[in-house]
């Protein structure tokens, strides 16, 4: 359970990050700001950034998660590993598999796994999240690609920031989407009312989608969706904002009757081998679960055009 610390602020004009490092200097400046971006700091019950200038009498509520334990234990979870060398390999990751270990859920996630498979991996500053270089949602099925040295977890964040990596996307929405290809701009911050839901907010950090539509059916559109960020939530977001929420997904839309998670697939992955620059790409077909969603939408339209 979180610890919640109440402050009432009591000088003009100072950082929201360098406020609280004065009143709680054994915690790190870093840690201070990761607490900001999650949302677990808020000012006048808003989230807010890290280089908020404070005003007298602002009421600061700063929750501390609970901690986890620092070693994390290997655990021997199947993996589809669709492609290994030295420095990486590929995984094909089932819906439900957590990435990496977090307050409230400390075991049985991605990490834990890669773990009993590769002892010893990289870690950028983030001991919970050794090898990881992005992410996929809880219950977004598909590729992820994992370093196994520090020279290829550099090289790949470098990728992934440069914008250089191809993320592609099966994603099913409520609605017929129109036009069929499309560009959604829109900056993502940390919903200031609800820390574990992203918005669509000035000031928040740019964020820039791209679809297609592949085939429509009566009350749904599948697409292939093509990020260009990688903000969190950032196609459940997009997708939301413009009134076509993700079939299945609880947070930005409702419960679906066709299958009990969000219809997200990261189907394709593109990026430069760290070992020779040698571009690759990997492909992940639809797991039973969506293939079967896509035949009853299927089966549904052939039995309203017999009637």
């Amino acid at each position: 359970m979180s610890k919640i610390y109440k402050i009432k602020v009591d000088i003009d004009g100072m950082r929201l990050d360098k406020y609280i490092s004065s009143k709680y200097p054994k915690l790190s400046r870093t840690y201070i700001q990761k607490l900001v971006s999650e949302g677990y700091v808020t000012v006048n019950d808003d989230t807010s950034r890290s280089s908020r200038k404070l005003s007298r009498g602002d009421q600061l509520n700063i929750a501390i998660p609970p901690t986890i334990p620092s070693d994390i234990l290997p655990e021997s979870i199947p993996l589809n590993i669709v492609y290994e060398n030295k420095d990486i390999f590929v995984v094909d990751k089932p819906a439900g598999l957590t990435v990496h270990p977090a307050p409230g859920n400390p075991k049985h996630t991605l990490v834990n796994a890669i773990l009993a498979h590769t002892p010893i991996l990289p870690s950028a500053n983030e001991p919970m999240r050794p090898g990881i270089v992005h992410r996929l949602d809880k219950d977004t099925s598909g590729l992820i690609v994992i370093a196994k040295t520090r020279i290829a977890l550099t090289n790949l964040m470098y990728q992934f920031k440069s914008r250089t990596v191809l993320k592609k996307y099966s994603v099913l929405v409520n609605g017929q989407l129109t036009p069929n290809t499309g560009k959604i701009e829109a900056p993502i911050g940390r919903n200031p009312h609800n820390r574990k839901r992203m918005a669509i907010m000035e000031g928040g950090r740019p964020a820039i989608t791209e679809y297609q539509a592949v085939k429509y059916f009566d009350d749904f559109t599948l697409l292939v969706v093509k990020p260009q960020t990688g903000r969190t939530h950032q196609i459940r977001v997009h997708l939301w904002a413009i009134n076509h929420p993700v079939v299945g997904d609880t947070t930005y839309g409702s419960k679906s009757t066709l299958l009990a998670r969000q219809f997200i697939h990261a189907s394709r992955l593109g990026f430069k081998l760290p070992s020779n620059d040698e571009y690759v790409e990997f492909t992940s077909e639809l797991p039973p679960d969506l293939r079967e969603c896509i035949r009853l939408l299927a089966r549904r339209e052939r039995s309203e055009v017999i009637k």
